[in-house]
């Protein structure tokens, strides 16, 4: 009896271990405290700019930002906007002619610069767009700008044509290297130029030449009415930094809400190091699917 007995306590704890449920996310707001999806809608939509932070390479991330489109469309109608990271600037009069059904698919895709993820993570926004006739920004930099901000400073912008410097905001860009995401970027390894040379900063000028466009497109896409959805990296918005910190140079007024997408082996709560970067955190466990 007594075997048996050992035997079934064995038994319900492996049955307790393998019933536990397994969340493929959890939300909370930037305090630590849980949220959910709901709430998260009900809050942002009173914002006039919501920035989706992602991980590029995360399902749960890419799944959400369709789901959020469509609620905050659901609330704001024909004021609601889309932006993204994903396309820039040089790619706006493409993507508006795709978005307003004047080009087909087909030549979309073939004409656009897309990312190699566009068709798992990023068309079915841009499919939304067209479908509910829905303003799509192109808000990056082109990265041959950045490239050369990369390797010149902000110093090599200059020598562009007129028509090129049409697709970033007025130079010179302003830049804050005390700010404690570009700063970070100076620790980081692989920067080019020598520890204490005069380039050294150019890694983190490249980074805030597509903060600042970025927030330059969000700007001169708004009205007093409209409701603008923005998909970038989480490192962009992460903070109330980047896009956001030259977005309120550009509109102080403006109203900002924030969604940071991270990830732990344990989403039971947020951990310390994620708390604060964002309105909300949607916490997904690192051993998720990846798209690449």
């Amino acid at each position: 009896m007594k075997k048996f007995t050992s035997y079934l306590v064995v038994c319900l704890i492996t049955v307790s271990t393998y019933a536990q449920d397994k969340s493929a996310y959890l939300i909370f707001t930037g305090d630590g405290a849980k949220s959910d999806y709901a709430e998260m809608i009900k809050k942002i939509a009173e914002a006039d700019v919501v920035f989706f932070g992602e991980q590029h390479n995360c399902p749960i991330a890419h799944w959400l930002e369709l789901s959020v489109a469509t609620d905050l469309y659901a609330v704001h109608k024909a004021d609601f906007m889309l932006g993204a990271e994903m396309f820039e600037t040089d790619n706006q009069l493409i993507l508006t002619e795709y978005v307003q059904g004047l080009i087909n698919q087909k030549r979309f895709e073939d004409e656009a610069k897309l990312w190699n993820n566009y068709k798992t993570d990023y068309k079915a926004l841009v499919e939304f767009a067209r479908t509910n006739k829905v303003p799509f920004v192109a808000t990056n930099v082109p990265r041959r700008y950045a490239s050369i901000v990369a390797s010149k400073g902000f110093d090599g912008l200059d020598s562009l044509s007129k028509e090129a410097k049409k697709l970033m905001p007025r130079l010179p860009i302003e830049f804050d290297i005390t700010l404690p995401g570009y700063a970070a970027m100076l620790k980081m390894g692989g920067m080019p130029g020598k520890k204490g040379g005069p380039d050294e900063q150019n890694f983190p000028k490249a980074q805030a030449l597509k903060d600042a466009t970025m927030a330059w497109s969000i700007a001169e896409s708004m009205n007093k009415r409209t409701k603008l959805l923005h998909f970038n990296g989480a490192y962009h918005s992460n903070g109330y930094e980047g896009i956001i910190w030259y977005l309120k140079k550009e509109k102080s007024s403006v109203r900002v809400a924030t969604i940071a997408t991270v990830n732990q082996k344990d989403i039971s709560s947020l951990s310390d190091e994620n708390k604060g970067i964002a309105d909300f955190i949607i916490v997904v466990p690192e051993d998720m699917t990846k798209t690449y």
